[in-house]
């Protein structure tokens, strides 16, 4: 290859490359540009065409411009409006740039011309391959491009010279301008073939992805297309017969399921359950069916849960505000929301709340919620016996529904409520199954993270939940159930708490159900003491809520009827709007006496005290028991009898005594029901002493389950006990010494004013209850 040396007019190319053997056409409008074509075409109609590295520069250097370029011949020139030439040229050959002026307005450049014309390829049969290889790459990639015309292509094949295949093809094929440089670049035409040869198969494998991508687009294009128009006769034929609401809820489904904030298993299911929905149009029971299960999943919180609350003033507050004492459970409540804020996780507790009716067990949850922030929702398990009532009916059963739990959930609208279980102790059983054992995973930390409802036949997620339980006894809770369970004992309240109770809850609540104000009616403390007292009997405070409801009635008609503006309820008047005293205490004894004494029992409605009489008389060596006694109770006395057979040498017994005479236990008020062992210490003080004929001091009460041997075992309801011996006016009490821990977990409001002793034989309670 030669190169001469040539000064030719220049013009900067902008986003284009003109090859050699390339026919093209570009604008100018720049007057730099428009002055070089004239130049040219006054001398010898050839012109430098070099492409700009940048389209942004409007005055271009020689540093702006790529150094090789093109020497072109201008074949025509044509003028459009707005001062922009058209130029029409056909590449010749390379030139490479090596100076650039500007003279008389138009850009000159000092070229070397690299002349190709002298080059020879040498014949032989890897040129041959070279150029049928070159060939083969050309129009397979012509037939993937589509741009070049069949003409086009069929000319290139016909040269037989590898060069000029080469230059014509560079010229052909629509490169980016700067690739189409590079191959300008190539003065060596070995590398030029290379380069060539490269772009073609990297342009091939760029059109396969292209054309992949297209038949793919067009394939879900198609698809779609074809869904619309095969959706838009289902829709016409189903408007027809009637049944257009079928398709509009299915797609009302299917957008709910999409949006729903669930795992993929549920999503999953649904999905089932909605293409079987659409199928079973032609079956109204069966799509009625479906449709309701597929409502009732949409409707579940499964993943949506609200943020727990780690507000412990806030918590305490509330609890505080809304309930006097209940200090244990407010206690475990604050403990939870401590631990939960220091781990932002932790299991959930389940509380079971273990009382006396009218104690405030479900107030306190309602409570318990509110200081949670949490959704609140109550299920009653009183009565219930059917298992499905809490896992659910299967959905192939007419008028299934899911169990209870998951409507609890469905309604609390999160994932993490507040579930009340309230009476869990009145769940029964029958032949459709054990309520209790269903119970088990549900309330089981370690299970109910899967518990599966039959209805529902996923798993719901019960580990967030926060189960709370009632019961007033937790004899007929089975023990695997009740082990699941923190159990929390809510004792009685003392005359005190019901007066705080009263004072700060109950007066305010029902003045404002009565449409009362404080101005209007108030109570004194002793009305109050008085209504708990002598017209209630309870060891909660719901019937003393009716009484003061009661009053409160009395008033507003007496407002009403009346030119009353204002009244006080006192001690005093209290019978006025309540009537006669329904219940009075029966009072310490003033005397001491012989064969009576008094015993401490525990109710459901709270403690009470038990005057036990005995009477010896001449007989056969009966025992005769009296007072509709039950079997424990009943025992009691002959274990005591027993014992007191064995010590009556010390106390100057004949052994024939019990053979001569007959002894007559009788526990007054016969109408109510009586049993328990915790009067076994009471009967066996009454017993001797009416043998013995000792008197027993009438200011003391006891307690104790007593053995034959004389020992003395622990009893439970303390605390109700000694508030019902306070009441009665008595003074000293014994109890068993294992109780002494109890007491010591008592209030000083409750063991003010009376005296404590603790025993742990019979021989102490003979020895500290008998006169001297």
């Amino acid at each position: 290859m030669e190169e001469k040396k040539r000064v030719l007019p220049m013009v900067a190319l902008r986003g284009m490359v003109i090859m050699p053997e390339m026919a093209a056409h570009f604008d100018i409008s720049r007057k730099k540009s428009v002055e070089a074509i004239s130049q040219a075409m006054k001398e010898e109609q050839k012109v430098f065409l070099s492409a700009q590295k940048s389209i942004d520069i409007e005055d271009p250097e020689q540093d702006d411009v790529y150094e090789v370029g093109t020497v072109a011949y201008i074949r025509q020139i044509v003028k459009l409006p707005k001062q922009i030439i058209r130029v029409m040229v056909v590449g010749e050959t390379r030139g490479v740039l090596k100076n650039m002026e500007l003279e008389e307005s138009c850009l000159r450049a000092e070229i070397e011309v690299v002349d190709e014309s002298a080059f020879v390829i040498p014949e032989g049969m890897n040129v041959e391959a070279m150029t049928r290889g070159l060939k083969d790459m050309f129009v397979e990639y012509a037939s993937k491009n589509g741009k070049l015309t069949k003409e086009n292509v069929a000319q290139i094949l016909e040269i037989r010279s590898l060069k000029k295949l080469v230059d014509e093809i560079a010229a052909s094929i629509p490169l980016y301008y700067k690739e189409q440089q590079e191959l300008l670049d190539q003065v060596d035409f070995w590398k030029r073939y290379e380069l060539l040869a490269f772009k073609l198969v990297n342009e091939v494998q760029i059109l396969d992805i292209k054309n992949d991508i297209r038949i793919k687009v067009k394939e879900r294009v198609d698809k779609h297309q074809r869904e619309y128009i095969l959706r838009e006769e289902l829709k016409l034929i189903r408007e027809e017969l009637g049944e257009d609401d079928t398709v509009s809820e299915a797609e009302e489904f299917e957008v709910k399921a999409e949006n729903l904030n669930a795992s993929d298993e549920v999503k999953e299911k649904l999905k089932k359950e909605i293409n079987r929905f659409k199928s079973s149009m032609n079956s109204p029971a069966e799509s009625g069916v479906i449709r309701t299960y597929i409502e009732t999943v949409l409707e579940m919180p499964w993943e949506d849960s609200v943020e727990d609350s780690h507000d412990l003033a806030y918590a305490e507050q509330i609890l505080e505000e809304e309930h006097y004492g209940l200090e244990e459970v407010k206690e475990r409540v604050l403990e939870f929301l401590a631990v939960r804020s220091l781990t932002r996780k932790g299991d959930s507790p389940i509380l079971c709340l273990m009382g006396p009716p009218g104690t405030g067990k479900t107030s306190i949850a309602k409570s318990l919620a509110k200081a949670l922030k949490k959704p609140y929702v109550r299920i009653s398990l009183g009565g219930i016996r059917d298992e499905a009532e809490i896992r659910g009916h299967r959905k192939t059963y007419v008028g299934a529904m899911p169990g209870r739990i998951a409507n609890a959930i469905k309604r609390a609208g999160v994932k993490n409520p507040l579930i009340l279980l309230d009476e869990i102790d009145k769940v029964s059983q029958d032949y459709k199954g054990d309520t209790f054992s269903a119970l088990l995973e549900v309330l089981d930390s370690e299970q109910n993270y899967a518990f599966r409802d039959h209805y529902l036949e996923v798993p719901l997620d019960l580990s967030e939940v926060l189960f709370v339980t009632t019961a007033n006894s937790v004899q007929t809770i089975p023990k695997p159930l009740l082990d699941r369970m923190e159990v929390i004992e809510i004792s009685s309240y003392t005359e005190n708490e019901k007066l705080h109770i009263a004072m700060e809850h109950l007066i305010p609540k029902q003045l404002e159900k009565n449409g009362l104000t404080s101005k209007m009616l108030s109570f004194s403390k002793e009305a109050v003491w008085k209504m708990s007292r002598n017209y209630t009997k309870e060891a909660g405070v719901r019937q003393l809520e009716r009484k003061i409801s009661n009053v409160c009635r009395k008033t507003a008609k007496e407002i009403l009827t009346t030119e009353k503006k204002k009244v006080s309820v006192t001690a005093k008047n209290l019978e006025k709007y309540l009537g006669k005293e329904k219940y009075s205490y029966q009072m310490a004894n003033e005397a001491d006496e012989v064969g009576v004494v008094r015993g401490l029992a525990w109710t459901s409605v709270g403690g009470d005290t038990l005057q036990i009489e005995v009477n010896v008389m001449s007989g056969s060596g009966e025992l005769m028991l009296t007072g509709q006694l039950g079997d424990v109770m009943k025992e009691s006395a002959q274990t005591g009898i027993s014992y007191i057979r064995s010590i009556g040498k010390q106390y100057g017994i004949e052994e024939e005594y019990f053979k001569k005479h007959d002894i007559h236990v009788h526990i007054p008020e016969g109408a109510v029901p009586k049993d328990g062992p915790s009067a076994g210490i009471t009967m066996v003080t009454a017993i001797l002493s009416a043998i013995i004929n000792r008197k027993v001091k009438a200011k003391l009460a006891m307690t104790g389950e007593v053995t034959l041997r004389g020992r003395i075992l622990p009893i439970g309801g303390l605390k109700e006990k000694l508030l019902a011996a306070k009441n009665a006016g008595i003074q000293e009490v014994l109890i068993p010494s294992k109780n002494q821990a109890d007491v010591e977990e008592l209030t000083q409001e409750i063991t003010d004013g009376i005296n404590i002793v603790p025993v742990e034989s019979m021989k102490e309670v003979l020895e500290y209850a008998f006169v001297e």
